[in-house]
């Protein structure tokens, strides 16, 4: 499995930006930042955007709100495992193919979150999974074979 952040021009361009849809704070404690993939600590100043992954276009596009630092970061600490601060709670998982169509999808649990992706994954249809709040449906970030 290959997991995904946010592209880095993406996250670029939300940290330079200010319009009605970029909201820059001083702090936003335990928000899940998709530049990295872990939470905010205390005093992190974050920027609070609309986003809409690549995968999802036409009418399967989904566009909801991420968080990324305010100032750059290092990233991701690994790309080839799920980030442990964005797994502790139930996920949605939705499967799309290589034409940006949802080819399913699927609520997991976070003990079965692993052996749910990998499951997905299998299915040759399945070009990405998105893996999204079931509270509030955010992208959080993406799952690709290696």
């Amino acid at each position: 499995m290959r997991i995904h952040a946010l592209p880095a021009d993406v996250v670029a361009r939300a940290r330079r930006t200010t319009d009605e849809h970029h909201e820059h704070r001083a702090e936003a404690p335990g928000s899940p930042l998709r530049c990295c993939l872990r939470r905010a600590g205390d005093g992190e100043p974050v920027v609070l955007f609309r986003y809409s992954p690549a995968a999802g276009r036409g009418p399967y596009e989904e566009v909801g709100p991420v968080f990324v630092h305010a100032e750059p970061c290092d990233g991701p600490d690994r790309t080839d495992a799920l980030p442990d601060e964005l797994r502790r709670a139930p996920r949605v998982l939705r499967a799309y193919d290589a034409h940006g169509r949802i080819h399913t999808g699927e609520l997991a649990r976070p003990d079965e979150l692993e052996a749910a992706l990998a499951r997905l994954l299998a299915d040759e249809h399945v070009a990405e999974v998105q893996v999204r709040s079931p509270s509030h449906g955010c992208f959080l970030f993406a799952v690709t074979r290696d």
